[in-house]
């Protein structure tokens, strides 16, 4: 027996006790004639005290740290008990030890702040699992998924595995592809997503499937995205969106309760995708920050665009669209003028901003990512005068009018950014994001969940001239506007019977009712511009499944890395995966991707072209 307890076990009452165990050296402190050594598992760590007589044996033979060791000893009251632990008030007086296995010297340390860079730390990733930020994302992990488990399955859920080697299709990003040696010249797909497997057990008759599945998309990397990564997959037959949302806002609820001992009671607000870009300027609002973009103008000639319904990027007619003349009129600041949008955030008790920091904040609406030209301030002082950096155009009458259409109190400092539609708000969702963040208003304790409901089904594509599926090509459109699929010149207006869960302005889960019909299908499929012989090509196999009874159905797919990087109060998911690729998609650790040897390629009948 290697151990008779983990090193995160003992306690007072096991005083006394002898015990054996077992793990990593954590650090060693040399005090004359005796040494203290904390020794380290999964579960914890404990102090060990080696006295005289064995002190001599590790100056004959020495252990250091990330060695492993067994020992043997009495358990006793520590007289410097350290509460930051649970095994502060109890020691190890070893009688004997023995080193299992030696170790080289770290390439960084393993404690709770290292100094290893991102880099480094993926290299050796086995180490950098030892420590205990690390660990805790990991228990965390496991957590989130026995909840989500035990939810699942208390609600009728099986959960049934599907192929990782499927047939490439079209779904929006780039597909990992597979040679076959068996099938010269012919490829596989590793799945973007479970999507069509899970339609088709609807077909089976499966009524509520799920699986906790690795995903492959090959596309560009960032802090919450990755070459593989985890979904929680879920579909159901017979429901319509109601069911679904109410199913799944039971999951997340379930979870937070499990997990992290937070109980959600009321319900998840709900918003639509044009509120939500109408308000916040993204389809994944921040209900932390409670200011909202205030809309001053958009200009006549974009609404008569926007609802006609032709090529709309944003919005639909069923919008209210305002033009306040009477802010303007008679103005000669021609950045106003000339705009199509001027949206505002009033941003609350930061008209003590001083000119260093409006300048800093200026620069930072130039930044390329930004892209905006420079930025318009109204300070609302406390003493009730009004300031602004355009006071050669506006007197301080225009300008409380302004204040006063956005709703600012004493105090606030009013943010204004004019330019094209799409640019200018994008970049004033991004400037009121800065915004919380720099007034602390996005603290990861806080959490604010919601739905967003009533995506477009299609998105017009300028670069080439066509229509896109907003979300896949399964979504099913509103059964109102199921008749303007036959109607090209009104795809702007249909509205799909879709659904995203966001949570704290991070979209962690999305799905849709999808269509179930094959005259339906076909047609989505020919305004995404497949013919009917390459629509059968690609989805053949779901066009004549749809032909054998295919019930009604729905479903949703939650980013399980998103969501537990979230549960842990971090942006990155990488630190919640065990073994991550870095930004470029290389595992550092294995060295991978790596060039095949000619005897595989010659197996696989491939050459490599570089």
């Amino acid at each position: 027996m290697y151990r008779t307890h983990t090193c995160g076990e003992l306690r007072i009452n096991n005083a006394g006790t002898e015990v054996k165990l077992a793990g990593w050296v954590q650090t060693l402190r040399k005090f004359g004639s005796i040494t203290f050594v904390d020794i380290r598992d999964r579960y914890g760590i404990t102090q060990l005290l080696f006295n005289e007589s064995l002190n001599k044996r590790l100056d004959e033979t020495p252990i250091g740290r990330e060695y492993v060791v067994q020992v043997v000893g009495k358990v006793l009251e520590r007289s410097n008990k350290n509460a930051k632990i649970d095994t502060g008030d109890v020691e190890i007086e070893v009688s004997d030890f023995a080193i299992m296995n030696v170790a080289n010297i770290p390439p960084f340390t393993i404690e709770d702040e290292t100094d290893g860079g991102d880099e480094l730390r993926m290299k050796y990733r086995y180490l950098d699992l030892r420590r205990n930020p690390l660990k805790h994302n990991m228990e965390l992990r496991y957590k989130v998924n026995r909840s989500v488990r035990n939810y699942l399955d208390a609600q009728g859920f099986w959960d049934i595995e599907t192929p990782f080697l499927i047939r490439s299709t079209p779904e929006g990003a780039r597909d990992f592809v597979v040679p076959s040696r068996m099938n010269e010249g012919q490829f596989y797909a590793l799945p973007q997503s479970p999507q069509t497997f899970k339609q088709l057990l609807m077909v089976s008759g499966y009524d509520r499937y799920y699986q906790i599945v690795k995903c492959f998309r090959d596309e560009d990397l960032r802090a919450d995205r990755q070459p593989e990564f985890t979904q929680i997959d879920c579909e159901m037959s017979f429901v319509e969106q109601e069911d679904v949302l109410n199913i799944f806002e039971g999951l997340f609820k379930h979870v937070f309760k499990d997990v992290k001992g937070i109980e959600i009671t009321e319900a998840f607000p709900r918003m639509t995708y044009d509120e939500a870009m109408w308000h916040y300027g993204n389809d994944k609002p921040d209900l932390r920050i409670e200011f909202k973009i205030q809309n001053l103008k958009v200009k006549n000639a974009y609404i008569e665009y926007l609802n006609k319904g032709e090529k709309s990027k944003m919005f639909n007619r069923d919008i209210s669209f305002t033009k306040l003349c009477s802010l303007f009129d008679g103005t000669d600041f021609k950045v106003f003028n000339d705009a199509d949008t001027i949206l505002a955030i009033c941003v609350p008790g930061a008209s003590e901003y001083s000119r260093k920091q409006t300048d800093e904040l200026t620069e930072w609406v130039k930044r390329p990512q930004i892209g905006m030209s420079g930025l318009v301030y109204i300070k609302c002082n406390t003493d009730g005068t009004y300031k602004s950096s355009v006071d050669k155009f506006f007197s301080e009458e225009k300008l409380k009018d302004f204040a006063s259409f956005c709703g600012a109190k004493s105090g606030d400092l009013i943010m204004i950014l004019a330019g094209a539609e799409t640019r200018t708000r994008k970049a004033m969702s991004e400037l009121r994001l800065e915004m919380g963040q720099r007034l602390g208003l996005r603290d990861h304790a806080i959490y604010k969940p919601m739905w967003v409901i009533d995506f477009p089904l299609f998105e017009y594509d300028e670069e080439t001239d066509s229509w896109a599926a907003k979300h896949h090509p399964f979504t099913a459109p509103k059964p109102e506007q199921v008749e303007l699929m036959s109607m090209p010149d009104r795809f702007g207006e249909i509205k799909a019977n879709a659904y995203d869960i966001v949570l704290n302005g991070t979209e962690i889960g999305g799905g849709s009712i999808r269509i179930f019909q094959r005259d339906l299908q076909e047609k989505m499929f020919a305004a995404l511009g497949l013919s009917r012989e390459e629509a059968y090509e690609k989805f053949g196999f779901l066009l004549g499944a749809f032909e054998y009874g295919a019930p009604p159905h729905g479903g949703i797919a939650f980013g399980f890395d998103r969501f537990c990087a979230l549960l842990g109060g971090q942006e990155s998911i990488r630190d919640f995966m065990a073994f991550p690729k870095n930004n470029a998609g290389r595992d550092m650790m294995l060295d991978a991707p790596s060039a095949l040897d000619e005897k595989q390629l010659k197996e696989l009948k491939l050459k490599v072209n570089i």
